[in-house]
């Protein structure tokens, strides 16, 4: 019966952001009540409280009055929408019970799906604005009622119904749908072919598939756990069925997973926000991302490729890769180029962001339709068309929830002023340095993202440590894009590693082992964001030039970095090639044009040389 319930509701949660994707979203207000009523009363049957225990009718009665409750709040938001918005209303004892019971549902889903932390937070933020008039010090401020705090979280929209929700209830929400419905279509089964195809006949082919696949998968998907849950339930197996090590597998997987956040066109639901809070048109973050997600992706591979030489993985039998006439075929690669192109063409058209993935999902939907007639029964294509919109509406608990409550928190930094206090003393205790504060912000950031989703994550340290690089002169995109690639890859940093976890468990292997490889993959990925600080031309700034120096530069680090930690030889000495990689990864970050070339012909002509002796010896052994 609830997954029955559960079923329809995901299905009416995701033909709601269908209609308003296509038609439009209805006001303001009216849309995040109606999102956020749909997503808790979907949330509370698809995480029930108790669930096949002995005492699961206690957890049932808690559920049904969670529901109503916050049922009770968002209808009341869009019935009395006008009276909010057109006065300023005081909060009265009904208002503050319903916001109380709104806030205590939506940190309970919180908790359910996500785990603690992140409602601790939220509740943390609401006590500090409630009781932290009676802290001394810096850390006191002025004080605010729960007449006041009810007022900001619930009667408009800087609270709960601010930016966030709205984000997720439209943007995010027609993505989201958008990359369901290019799934249930074929377009994941046709990526991870494409993926095998390319990846692997190489020296550690399996390995590859997963490097690859991030990148087509997570260009739909933008999770890295959703990405390891389902890539590497496919990639991990195949690499442990090879000989290769099972901490290196879920290692490979969880890191090149932690990419897709990172890949355009989607790059996850932080991305949105992003474009949100800095007041910014989508596709300029998107472009912003493709330089530093190229490296990302260039970064896993090459490491992958050296360690596989070194440790002799094994390829991947031909017999089980696809054939290339199935992964072109007509039926497969129309669906994906479609969606692709409606999604350009509205971006193209001047259309917002949630209008052009509509133009993506009518494309696809065509598309499917015309290539699969004759070939797959109308019931079947419904079905999975179905099934798309039930995962979408599915798929939306946990981001509505997240968003939702991390707007709380938002509102409540900034009401307090506590955001603004730390970054003043984040630029003190760095005395205006930018090395120093951007070291300290990566570190707050993987401190601060441990054990939180990356949209979450984001959005906390957006709020505290962005304004503090930004107070020190570097550029507002590239100071949240910092913190993003940081909050981006806190999921595969140790001791709470959450990528790394999924896929740990997936290759039965312990987690400390495969965090220790993750991060040894992963190397790479720490110091690509600081390249953002070095180099303009890392977010398509600063004109051609530029952009050509920052992907000199990145492209002499991804090389050099995996060389050295792996060993690599080219002179044949392992202390002279160490001594040329550092050499190397010194001019490529040395802020000045002549850097990066200097890096790249060093790297080069070392290798040629040593490609030369190495030649010399065959021959001569050869000869003898």
């Amino acid at each position: 019966m609830r997954d029955r319930v559960s079923q329809a509701l995901a299905l009416i949660l995701g033909l709601f952001v269908f209609w308003t994707a296509a038609a439009g979203a209805f006001e303001a207000l009216e849309q995040r009540a109606l999102f956020l009523g749909l997503v808790t009363t979907l949330g509370f049957t698809l995480y029930p409280l108790g669930a096949g225990t002995s005492w699961r009718s206690v957890g049932l009665t808690v559920d049904l009055a969670l529901t109503g409750v916050a049922l009770a709040a968002c209808g009341y938001i869009v019935w009395n929408y006008e009276a909010i918005m057109g006065s300023l209303p005081w909060a009265t004892n009904p208002d503050i019970v319903l916001t109380a019971g709104l806030l205590i549902a939506v940190l309970e889903l919180g908790r359910r799906t996500v785990g603690l932390i992140f409602p601790v937070l939220v509740t943390l933020g609401l006590a500090y604005a409630l009781l932290g008039g009676s802290l001394p010090g810096a850390l006191g401020h002025r004080g605010f009622d729960i007449a006041f705090v009810t007022e900001t979280v619930f009667l408009g929209d800087l609270g709960i119904w601010g930016m966030l929700t709205g984000v997720a209830a439209t943007v995010i929400a027609a993505f989201v749908l958008f990359g369901a419905l290019l799934l249930h279509s074929g377009g994941g089964q046709a990526f991870m072919d494409l993926a095998m195809r390319l990846g692997g006949r190489q020296p550690g082919g399996a390995a590859k598939i997963a490097t690859i696949s991030w990148g087509l998968f997570g260009m739909i998907s933008g999770s890295a756990v959703a990405n390891v849950a389902t890539t590497g339930n496919f990639t991990i197996p195949m690499m442990v069925r090879l000989g290769y090590p099972r901490p290196f597998a879920a290692a490979v997987e969880a890191v090149a997973s932690t990419g897709g956040q990172i890949a355009p066109p989607i790059m996850g639901a932080a991305a949105f926000v992003m474009a949100e809070i800095l007041g910014i048109p989508y596709v300029t973050v998107m472009m912003a991302a493709i330089t530093p997600a190229v490296l990302f992706s260039l970064a896993v591979f090459v490491t992958v490729h050296l360690v596989a030489i070194r440790r002799g993985l094994a390829i991947v039998p031909e017999a089980e890769l696809p054939a290339w006439r199935l992964i072109l075929a007509p039926r497969r690669v129309l669906p994906i180029v479609a969606a692709l192109g409606g999604l350009g063409i509205g971006i193209w058209l001047g259309r917002s962001v949630a209008t052009s993935a509509f133009y993506g999902i009518m494309g696809l939907l065509i598309a499917f339709v015309v290539t699969q007639s004759g070939k797959m029964p109308a019931r079947d294509m419904a079905r999975r068309i179905l099934e798309g919109l039930v995962d979408a509406g599915k798929g939306l608990v946990i981001i509505g929830v997240l968003l939702a409550g991390a707007q709380v928190l938002v509102s409540m930094i900034n009401l307090t002023g506590i955001g603004v206090m730390l970054s003043s003393l984040i630029v003190t205790l760095a005395g205006d340095s930018v090395a120093l504060v951007a070291v300290v912000v990566a570190i707050v950031c993987l401190i601060m993202g441990m054990g939180l989703p990356t949209t979450a994550a984001y959005v906390l340290v957006a709020a505290v440590l962005a304004p503090a690089m930004t107070a020190v002169g570097v550029d507002p995109l590239a100071a949240h894009l910092f913190v993003f690639y940081f909050a981006t890859i806190s999921v595969i940093t140790p001791p709470v590693c959450v990528a790394v976890f999924v896929g740990a468990g997936i290759a039965q292997t312990p987690w400390t082992s495969a965090a220790v490889e993750a991060v040894r993959l992963g190397a790479v990925t720490y110091v690509v964001p600081f390249m953002l600080l070095l180099y303009p031309g890392m977010i398509m700034q600063g004109g051609p030039l530029a952009v050509a120096e920052a992907a000199i530069s990145g492209l002499v680090l991804v090389l050099a970095i995996p060389g050295l930690l792996s060993g690599t030889r080219m002179l044949g000495h392992r202390g002279f090639d160490a001594a040329i990689f550092v050499a190397v990864i010194a001019l490529a970050i040395w802020p000045h044009p002549a850097g990066p070339v200097a890096a790249l012909a060093l790297l080069a002509g070392a290798w040629a040389f040593g490609r030369r002796q190495r030649a010399a010896t065959t021959l001569t052994r050869t000869d003898t």
